[in-house]
């Protein structure tokens, strides 16, 4: 789905990726269901099994809300667009304990747009915005199947640990000192 240029007016920040992509990032509201439902139906299969840790066909009402009703401190969601067509390429977002000591992270990037430092550059944006609100870490639960986001956040710094609970995820961690 392709968004006005308007609606990517609210830009928080312009990111390049190592692709040469430029994304117009901003903060998702709870006008933003209906374009993140889109999205989500245009995400593999396998990425959304991966982002919302179950299989599901569609990502619909109950699911969105988390990701648009936030209030922007302990809970931000972010939109990435690509520039040059306006085209939702990401969606990322950050979600704090209620001691604002510990931050889950979460991205989901366009099929089309994997491979090309999206993901990179919204795990970039999410930690900045972490150390920002001065947490002293970030978590990611990802299923071990997962191995392209499990890769790119060993990358970024983060430290594999197993789940006890389930042994099929594993959570990476990323301590800011």
């Amino acid at each position: 789905m392709t968004i006005p240029k308007a609606a990517v007016a609210a830009a928080i920040a312009q990111l390049f990726t190592r692709d040469g992509v430029m994304l117009d990032v901003r903060q998702a509201s709870t006008d933003d269901e209906a374009l993140l439902e889109a999205f989500f139906d245009d995400v593999s299969a396998e990425d959304r099994r991966f982002r919302f840790l179950a299989a599901s066909t569609h990502i619909g009402h109950g699911q969105l809300v988390p990701l648009t009703d936030v209030d922007h401190w302990r809970t931000e969601s972010y939109l990435a667009f690509e520039q040059q067509h306006g085209t939702l390429v990401a969606s990322a977002m950050l979600a704090c304990d209620a001691r604002m000591d510990t931050g889950e992270i979460a991205v989901s990037v366009r099929t089309a747009y994997r491979g090309r430092g999206v993901g990179w550059a919204m795990l970039d944006l999410l930690a900045q915005e972490a150390e920002k609100r001065g947490l002293k870490r970030v978590i990611s639960i990802e299923d071990r199947d997962n191995h392209a986001a499990i890769e790119l956040e060993r990358e970024k710094g983060f430290v594999a640990h197993g789940m006890e609970d389930d042994p099929h995820l594993v959570m990476l961690e990323k301590r800011f000192d």
